[in-house]
């Protein structure tokens, strides 16, 4: 008996490189724009430190902010990012596959407290200001973390979760066993797979995370390359900046979509 044809395979690969760093200088067909946000009173805040020096060797991007000076007293989503730049592209997962956003990230601080994670880092991050999605890595002197959150930004709405034990906004930071050292550069990757609602990160080819049952499909992210710190606001005042200072080197950014 003859037998039938099997179906052909639609799996597929995709993978482009998003950078064109000197356009944040040049303003011509820009890819990246400063990171904000519109307010309720009508005003914008920009992630702009007005002192950093920006430079774009070949095709990496190195941004120098020494000492750091922005911070906001109210508003904690504010007074983290110091100086950031948001892609002017929305990736778009696909319904059934994953897509990965891989790039190299070297990062020192300067006149931070050694051990302090959230005293400074640079940072690169996956955000959907629809559902307040934030996945991210934060890379400092001599620490690395994952992050996984559902943050509330500004004009972010979100539904509660079916399950009521869960919380709606939530922040996950993840301190890693992995050695580095001032200006140390790492290969970063995370894929998310929004069919299955999971969500791995590597750190140079290795597994470092994985968070399943993620709560929230994104349907599309920027990417955002920032200088941050992560410490909470105390009582009404701003508790971010006490003189350190930091230095963040980006490369390209290498997009994989696989389709199922």
């Amino acid at each position: 008996m003859a037998q039938a044809a099997a179906a052909p395979s639609t799996a597929r690969t995709e993978t482009t490189t998003y950078g064109n760093f000197r356009s944040i200088i040049t303003g011509v067909d820009p890819t990246w724009q400063l990171g904000g946000f519109s307010l309720p009173d009508g005003t914008e805040w920009k992630y702009r430190e007005p002192n950093a020096t920006v430079i774009v060797e070949h095709e990496k991007l190195r941004v120098r902010a020494n000492p750091l000076s922005r911070s906001h007293d109210r508003i904690q989503v504010l007074d983290n990012a110091k100086h950031m730049y948001f892609s002017t592209t929305k990736f778009r997962p696909p319904d059934d596959g994953t897509i990965s956003v891989e790039l190299t990230i070297a990062a020192r601080r300067h006149n931070g407290r050694p051990g302090v994670l959230y005293d400074g880092m640079a940072t690169v991050n996956l955000l959907d200001f629809d559902t307040g999605a934030a996945i991210d890595f934060f890379a400092t002197n001599d620490k690395l973390a994952t992050v996984y959150g559902r943050v509330l930004f500004p004009g972010v709405t979100a539904d509660p979760p079916a399950d009521l034990n869960r919380p709606t906004f939530f922040c996950i930071f993840n301190e890693l066993p992995i050695p580095t050292k001032p200006g140390q550069p790492h290969l970063y990757r995370i894929t998310y797979d929004k069919a299955n609602d999971e969500l791995t990160y590597f750190i140079d080819g290795e597994e470092v995370d994985h968070h399943r049952e993620v709560p929230m499909k994104i349907e599309s992210f920027v990417v955002a390359l920032g200088l941050m710190t992560e410490l909470p606001i105390d009582e009404d005042r701003s508790i971010s900046v006490h003189g350190q200072g930091l230095t963040g080197e980006w490369s390209p950014l290498t997009v994989t979509v696989e389709h199922r």
